[in-house]
């Protein structure tokens, strides 16, 4: 991209799970402190084949079910707790009720961002509207981040997912700027590169851990952490 493209970015937006978190550990540890609190109320004869690895491949089996509704994340994580207890055979609604309000206590206290979160808000928050676009349900106020965004959109709000253009299009109305006035950032290459770029805003893939790009998906710039943001505009 010539940099001259550049000085038409008035808005950055980020994906949140993977991007700004680890979504996979906060998630992994509230399961296992989740199911540590069922195993109390359950015989082990009962619970000993249930494991933090089935727990989410219940859930996964519960959103591909509800793909499509209006049904909410939340909703999803109590409707897998409900189908947990039914996989080991145990009536307790309000068990899982109990737990899903566990699981979702445990999964915004242990919220860590990445060290290079902060750093770069700070830099970029001065230059550009700074958003969030999410198929999450992680509200930035509740990770520490109180501050930071100027419009944060979340898929089950209004009712599609990354990488549907809606949501992009969504976000530019909310920002006041044109798609390709908007640059997002985000680790996948499927929802935030293909997105972004099915919309004509600049793609940034956030790629930690040096993957292989695999797929037919182009970023525009490909970054291994949030601290080379500010390198890119100084091209």
């Amino acid at each position: 991209m010539a940099a001259h493209d550049l000085d038409k970015i008035k808005v950055i937006s980020f994906d949140g799970d993977m991007t700004l978190w680890d979504f996979e550990k906060v998630m992994r540890h509230s399961l296992a402190l989740t199911l540590q609190e069922l195993k109390r109320h359950v015989p082990d004869r009962a619970s000993a084949q249930l494991t933090i690895d089935k727990m989410i491949d219940i859930r996964k089996t519960v959103a591909a079910e509800l793909k499509g509704t209006t049904v909410n994340l939340e909703q999803i994580r109590l409707k897998a707790f409900q189908r947990t207890l039914e996989f080991i055979h145990w009536d307790d609604p309000a068990l899982a009720a109990a737990l899903n309000q566990l699981y979702l206590k445990h999964r915004f206290e242990a919220i860590e961002l990445y060290s290079d979160v902060i750093p770069c808000l700070d830099v970029l928050k001065d230059r550009f509207a700074i958003g969030l676009i999410s198929n999450g349900n992680s509200y930035p106020e509740r990770c520490g981040l109180s501050g930071y965004f100027d419009f944060v959109i979340f898929s089950q709000d209004i009712g599609v997912e990354k990488p549907q253009a809606e949501i992009f299009l969504s976000a530019c109305a909310q920002a006041g700027c044109a798609p390709e006035q908007l640059m997002h950032i985000g680790d996948s290459l499927d929802s935030d590169v293909v997105g972004a770029n099915g919309v004509g805003a600049i793609s940034v893939w956030l790629n930690r851990n040096d993957e292989e790009n695999t797929s037919h998906a182009i970023p525009t710039y490909e970054i291994r952490s949030l601290l080379e943001m500010t390198q890119i505009f100084e091209r």
